[in-house]
């Protein structure tokens, strides 16, 4: 039998392509479950879940939902570039509401962050987890600013948190770009799992990708969760290798097509940063 929390898991953003995923495979393993989404859930829900439909701008309907639950696997929210105004109520009200879920049920807050939180990084950087956060639209400062948000719970009250910054999770890469950055669905899902059932996380990141050796990405604190990814994108290097666009500022950042969204500069940006 697999190994399941003591406690029920709340995930948010439970509708979506990612949140699927997690909601499936966890509910195969018979893990208790509270989902919820904006959206009605497309699937059959699990025989140990329930799903709630609510809006992360709520922050009763947050706290009624994260009752009992030991850890909050939090997906949900704006998952793509959008105005500011949209990514305020979900992205930055949310996100202050699930904290305050996780404190008052002394839950672990897993958060889906984003590479778009370090996008303006070059490719040609190989970052630690301690790099400087340089978000890259607006989708990109809302994970920088849930991260942020994340510390600051760990060391005024002790909630501990794992944020993910995921690369491109999608069944495969399409990109050149992505096979640096491609997160295989079963590497997510064990990631999930480790980070709900480590004995402690503390306040730490992991980047959110397989084991893929065009990685721009090194050092982060997967070893102290028993996370080792077993996918790879290096499968797909010949199938989407030569596949990158015509956009200068795309192929020059981690970010890729993010960097180029309302980009206004007539020259590139400095390498220093002050």
């Amino acid at each position: 039998m697999s190994e399941k929390p003591a406690r029920p898991v709340l995930i948010t953003g439970a509708s979506g392509a990612l949140g699927r995923q997690v909601t499936a495979a966890l509910g195969a393993r018979g893990w208790d479950l509270v989902l919820t989404d904006i959206l009605d859930f497309p699937d059959k829900v699990p025989a140990s879940a329930r799903f709630v439909r609510a809006d992360l701008g709520d922050g009763v309907a947050v706290l009624r939902l994260a009752e009992g639950c030991g850890t909050i696997l939090h997906f949900g929210g704006i998952s793509t570039e959008h105005p500011f105004e949209t990514v305020l109520g979900p992205n930055i009200r949310g996100i202050y509401h699930i904290y305050e879920a996780a404190r008052r049920e002394k839950a672990r807050v897993l958060f889906a962050s984003s590479n778009h939180a370090i996008g303006f990084h070059e490719r040609g950087e190989t970052l630690d987890a301690d790099c400087q956060l340089l978000p890259d639209t607006y989708y990109g400062l809302s994970k920088a600013y849930g991260e942020m948000m994340g510390r600051m719970y760990w060391f005024k009250h002790g909630v501990e948190n794992v944020n993910v910054r995921i690369g491109s999770s999608f069944p495969e890469p399409k990109n050149a770009r992505m096979l640096s950055t491609w997160l295989a669905y079963s590497d997510l899902v064990e990631l999930c799992v480790r980070a709900t059932l480590a004995e402690k996380t503390g306040t730490c990141v992991i980047w959110g990708a397989s084991a893929n050796t065009r990685t721009f990405w090194r050092s982060d604190a997967r070893a102290a969760l028993g996370w080792l990814p077993r996918e790879s994108s290096d499968s797909f290097a010949a199938q989407v290798g030569g596949i990158v666009s015509d956009d200068p500022v795309e192929e020059r950042y981690q970010g890729g097509g993010y960097c180029s969204f309302d980009y206004t500069r007539k020259e590139p940006a400095p390498r220093d940063i002050f």
